[in-house]
């Protein structure tokens, strides 16, 4: 079926304000074997003679739910609605941006100036729509190669950093050359980048052999941790680790010359110990023309027979429990608790 293109209404809403539409937008998406992800609140529509054809998510800087109604399709409307969800991303505040689809759509978003990153076979591709963003970033880590035959790498989020991040930091530095430590920059935690960081930095502070990096958009990410467009629940926790590990594998670990990376064991979470468990195969199997990176999991330390955990951290933190946290956090994180985070004491009248 063809469509008018002076007869095509295009408008950014936000589900939040017009949550009727969320039920159309999630309908459309599934005639084309797309699913609603949950958190993708602001979508630029299209609509012909009031009828819904096309639509396109934005969370934060990455684009999500692309769809065009199968009807409709052939007249353009997919890059029109391309066009309109970039300028309507420019309009929040956001020019790097990155995009989800499947392999086959790679070269209708090339069209539309997005450029591939990594692909999980048959599955996702993951593009931006820079030709030089993740190169840039790749020759950035260059620069701060260092020779060794063991090359270690951990990944924290620190939230915040306890005693038991700087026993796994200890344990591989211990057993490498040279250590890269990348903290995740994605600020959706409870403590803010910025002092994960500098706690990171500071908890670390004279183990030998340690190089710190600060997180990028390349890693655990918002966009490199998406699992927004696959109907088939199954798939949906293998490709939601599987791009983030593949950037990793591909362009990080060979820009540095990584052999190793560590993790510590996990008994707590859920979604942390699938990580776990995703990295040894996408990052060990013989399935990427980049080398093997063997993965290499540590017993975590205990504090009276219980493993240490942010987790825990956090939960003692809205205890007011600073006498059990101080067993679990080096001095400068309990610092930082307790000058910033403690509860303000109520004198008694």
């Amino acid at each position: 079926m063809g469509e008018d293109c002076e007869e095509l209404l295009f408008d950014t809403i936000d589900l939040g304000i017009f949550p009727r539409a969320r039920d159309e937008i999630a309908a459309l998406l599934a005639t084309c074997g797309l699913s609603l992800e949950e958190g993708v609140e602001t979508f630029v529509t299209c609509r012909h003679r009031g009828r819904l054809v096309a639509c396109a998510g934005i969370d934060a800087n990455v684009v999500k739910c692309v769809a065009t109604d199968p009807l409709a399709r052939g007249e353009s409307i997919a890059l029109k609605v391309v066009s309109e969800v970039i300028h309507a991303a420019h309009d929040l505040g956001h020019d790097h941006l990155f995009l989800y689809t499947r392999p086959h759509n790679i070269a209708f978003f090339a069209g539309c100036g997005f450029y591939p990153i990594v692909e999980v076979p048959g599955l996702v591709t993951l593009m931006e729509n820079t030709p030089i963003g993740i190169r840039a970033y790749r020759d950035g880590l260059k620069k701060l190669r260092a020779p060794g035959e063991v090359v270690g790498s951990i990944v924290v989020n620190a939230n915040p950093f306890t005693l038991g991040h700087r026993y796994l930091v200890e344990q591989a530095a211990a057993r490498c050359d040279v250590l890269h430590l990348f903290v995740v920059a994605e600020d959706a935690s409870f403590f803010p980048y910025a002092e994960r960081f500098e706690l990171v930095k500071a908890g670390v502070a004279g183990i030998p052999r340690v190089v710190l990096h600060p997180g990028s958009e390349y890693m655990i990410s918002r966009a490199t941790f998406s699992s927004y467009f696959f109907k088939e629940k199954n798939v949906v926790g293998d490709c939601f680790t599987a791009v983030d590990l593949l950037v990793f594998r591909e362009w990080i670990a060979p820009a540095l010359g990584i052999t190793h990376r560590f993790v510590g064991t996990e008994p707590f979470c859920r979604t942390t110990n699938k990580y776990n468990a995703d990295m040894k195969y996408w990052l060990q199997a013989d399935l990427s023309g980049a080398a093997a990176i063997q993965v290499v999991e540590i017993a975590r330390t205990e504090h009276g027979s219980v493993p240490i955990s942010a987790s825990e951290v956090r939960r003692l933190l809205a205890d007011d429990d600073f006498e059990r946290i101080a067993g679990l956090v080096p001095p400068t994180t309990l610092q930082l608790l307790q000058t910033r985070y403690r509860p303000p004491r109520v004198s008694a009248a």
